[in-house]
């Protein structure tokens, strides 16, 4: 009598185990969810281990690129993307780099990033610590934020170039130089690199960005500076005014020169753009023409809004065909990946 019962048994058993490994989701299934959760990648390295930690993006390739960047910075994007595809339109050439502004006191804006970076762009995270002091950042006063915004960048796992209180050795921010001396923001940028180190966030471009000092004198840029282990790119803010500077050279060589003499890092072009009239075209022209044939520039950004002047060139027809008929602007073309 058990035998028949034993037998039934076996099969049921036999059944179950082979009936849960047809339904049961395989590891390259349970991989791919992931993705789609939380946007990581999980590298082929990694093997079959649900657990198993995905690879942190490199950033070598972008810190170092074969051609030049072509950025904007847009009002609306990368929120509306359309808006980023009209400007790639209107100025025929589709940019290689978005920039999105967050506050201090902001979550990491990971679907923005997301979307700038699946666009073939490298997000520029302009970040700003409106309300927090430099001192306090560096004193640890705000650690736990940041740890779960560098903890965010680094799930994420795409690239992005990370500005931190930028134009530092200007007066018109509340971090620059009417409440801080050079040696809070120093210590204040130390303490937050520190702190992406410690949760493996190392798929950020660290980019240090000063003000043009034309309009700064007396204001050195050396005592300002975190260190070469602290920074990947030397970034740069400067804007082509009708009543001040017009011209590439004037504009960005001093600087330049002055930041030589204590860094080779590559410089990028973080924040430019015209003010309206016929300096506009050759504004535009001279920027794709120094760029291109630089050795330590490595491309720029246009600011393509209004903030403290009007530096919207999109109905301006000039510029635009400057854009368009560069003989440089294949320089200016690679996707981010």
């Amino acid at each position: 009598m058990r035998t028949p019962h034993l037998l039934i048994a076996m099969s049921v058993f036999v059944a179950g185990v082979f009936g849960y490994a047809a339904l049961a989701p395989s590891p390259e299934k349970d991989r791919a969810a992931q993705t789609v959760a939380d946007g990581t990648t999980v590298p082929p390295s990694a093997g079959a281990s649900a657990s198993a930690a995905p690879t942190v993006y490199d950033v070598g390739h972008l810190v170092d690129p074969s051609r030049d960047y072509f950025g904007t910075a847009i009002s609306g994007a990368p929120q509306d993307m359309s808006r980023v595809d009209a400007f790639a339109k209107r100025v025929g050439k589709k940019p290689n780099m978005i920039t999105i502004y967050e506050s201090f006191d902001d979550d990491f804006a990971a679907a923005e990033v997301r979307d700038i970076y699946q666009y073939g762009a490298l997000p520029i995270v302009r970040w700003e610590p409106f309300k927090q002091g430099l001192g306090d950042i560096a004193a640890g006063r705000f650690d736990e934020y940041l740890t779960e915004f560098a903890t965010a960048v680094r799930t994420l796992n795409v690239p992005i170039a990370l500005t931190v209180a930028h134009e530092m050795n200007g007066h018109w921010y509340p971090w620059g130089t009417r409440k801080n001396q050079p040696r809070d923001f120093v210590a204040a940028w130390r303490h937050i690199h520190q702190i992406f180190e410690q949760v493996g966030a190392t798929n950020v471009i660290w980019t240090w960005t000063p003000n043009v000092i034309n309009y700064l004198p007396g204001v050195a840029l050396k005592p300002y500076w975190p260190g070469d282990r602290y920074v990947d790119w030397v970034g740069v803010d400067g804007y082509f005014t009708q009543s001040g500077i017009k011209h590439f050279t004037e504009l960005f060589r001093p600087t330049l020169n002055e930041i030589k003499r204590f860094t080779a890092k590559p410089v990028l072009i973080v924040e430019t753009g015209s003010e309206p009239g016929s300096m506009r075209a050759t504004a535009v022209k001279e920027l794709l023409t120094e760029v291109a044939k630089s050795k330590e520039i490595i491309g720029f950004v246009y600011f393509n809004a209004r903030g403290s002047g009007d530096w919207v060139l999109d109905n301006d027809p000039k510029a635009l065909r400057v854009f368009r008929t560069h003989p440089d602007r294949d320089d200016f073309s690679f996707a981010v990946k």
